[in-house]
């Protein structure tokens, strides 16, 4: 255990071009992927915060329990999509990090709606009547409690990173782990630990841990500033 912990520090020490290829792939497919899920999800979680309309309840329902969404299920729904007998196979995005990126995207996208939702009905609760006196469209009223809640979005979206960039079972399903190509910090780790070689599994795992730390560290100093400067 020492020696291995000794030769992995000395890989990210030496800032192994294997290790940074990884980590580089894995931030790339995440980052691309929560912004994706962002410009749909946020919207989409504001937009059914201040609408009421029939059938509201269940679809609130509905985005609560795609949080939970299983990876693997995801990632086999993207892969029958993006197969050659699929609808979208002739765009040839299987085994690509494109098909990783959608894959993360699908996943993702229902948690930022559903937190969302739940930040600004939260907002809408003290700032909705007053909106509603200044006869402001229902989109209008969406883009006043977003920008109010800003700071609380943030932290959702970085949690949706963190979800993302510790995933496993979709990237792995769609994206196949080709060396150099698709292998991310997750299926990399999955398959050096069988082959043997510890000491890349674990300099990835490393960075993985340090990179989840630093996201949740980010989401604690946004919060509190959020809190000292708005209350």
């Amino acid at each position: 255990m020492i020696e291995t912990l000794q030769e992995s520090v000395q890989r990210l020490a030496s800032l192994d071009r294997e290790v940074l290829a990884i980590a580089w792939l894995s931030l790339r497919v995440s980052v691309l992927a929560v912004l994706i899920g962002t410009v749909i999800g946020v919207p989409l979680g504001a937009l059914v915060a201040v609408l009421r309309f029939r059938g509201r309840d269940w679809l609130v329902g509905l985005l609560n329990a795609c949080m939970g969404l299983p990876p693997v299920i995801v990632g086999l729904l993207v892969y029958l999509l993006l197969s050659r007998s699929g609808p979208l196979g002739p765009l040839g995005l299987l085994f690509t990090p494109s098909a990783m990126v959608a894959a993360q995207s699908v996943l993702v996208t229902p948690l930022i709606a559903a937190l969302t939702r739940q930040i600004v009905a939260d907002a809408d609760a003290h700032l909705g009547e007053q909106l509603r006196s200044l006869r402001l469209p229902p989109w209008r009223r969406a883009g006043v409690l977003i920008f109010d809640v800003r700071f609380s979005l943030v932290t959702a979206l970085l949690a949706a990173f963190g979800r993302a960039v510790s995933e496993i079972g979709a990237v792995l399903v769609v994206g196949g782990n080709i060396d150099g190509y698709t292998r991310t910090m997750t299926t990399a780790i999955s398959l050096e630990t069988q082959k043997g070689d510890l000491a890349l599994a674990l300099s990835l795992g490393l960075v993985l841990i340090g990179l989840v730390l630093a996201v949740n560290a980010l989401a604690t100093l946004l919060r509190a500033y959020a809190v000292r400067a708005y209350g």
